[in-house]
């Protein structure tokens, strides 16, 4: 387990719009770009191995300072661990990241990676360290009643078994990564100060979805 103490004040960077990491949960990544193999290439050499999924944000009146083109980060991230990697015959990987916690950050580090780099403030989040976090107000049936209509309307399938057991941690955090959210409403639910926030914020979003993004009756 990584301590405090672990974490680096600078980290690799991959922003990439709609992806959303929690500690904890796993996120599954292809990686084929030139720079995020170099990125990964480094990260592997690293003793913590962590990769910071940031996601990009639009910026008004302009590009931002740095590479021609480079969208400018949204202020909160989160960095996982590689944990698992296998590589493809024409050099590509696939990548698991395993979430450790969510950061702030603070600058971007210039230098000669062709991948960004950012300073980070970890301490905001120090909770995330910890053991798995629990949500009083959770109520699995009502939560799985309204899960059920939103993957009817949207047309998707799950295995239902393994939602009605899984811990709430790992259903709710796992929901809202997997989720087809815009990626403004997956940095809400990332910025969640607790589990209990976060589950109010994705059956919000569940129930607009629902309502097809309008005030108008919820869809049956």
């Amino acid at each position: 387990m990584i301590k405090s103490a672990d974490l680096p004040e600078t980290i690799a960077v991959f922003p990439l719009p709609g992806a959303l990491l929690l500690p904890r949960a796993r996120l599954p990544l292809h990686i084929f770009e030139p720079r995020y193999l170099q990125m990964l290439e480094d990260a592997m050499k690293t003793r913590h191995r962590l990769i910071g999924m940031v996601q990009p944000r639009e910026v008004p009146g302009g590009h931002p300072a740095g590479q021609p083109g480079e969208k400018r980060l949204q202020a909160i991230g989160c960095a996982g661990r590689l944990t698992g990697f296998s590589e493809t015959e024409d050099g590509r990987y696939m990548i698991t990241l395993s979430g450790i916690s969510r950061f702030r950050v603070l600058s971007e580090v210039q230098g000669f990676t062709p991948y960004r780099r950012c300073l980070v403030d970890w301490a905001p989040f120090a909770r995330d360290l910890g053991g798995v976090e629990a949500d009083s107000g959770f109520h699995r049936s009502e939560f799985l009643a309204l899960l059920g209509r939103y993957f009817a309307a949207m047309e998707l399938s799950t295995d239902w078994g393994s939602l009605k057991e899984a811990e709430e941690e790992l259903l709710i955090n796992s929901l809202s990564m997997l989720c087809p959210f815009a990626p403004e409403d997956k940095q809400a639910l990332l910025e969640a100060p607790s589990l209990e926030t976060r589950r109010e914020t994705l059956v919000t979003l569940i129930e607009f979805a629902l309502r097809g993004g309008s005030g108008d009756e919820v869809m049956q």
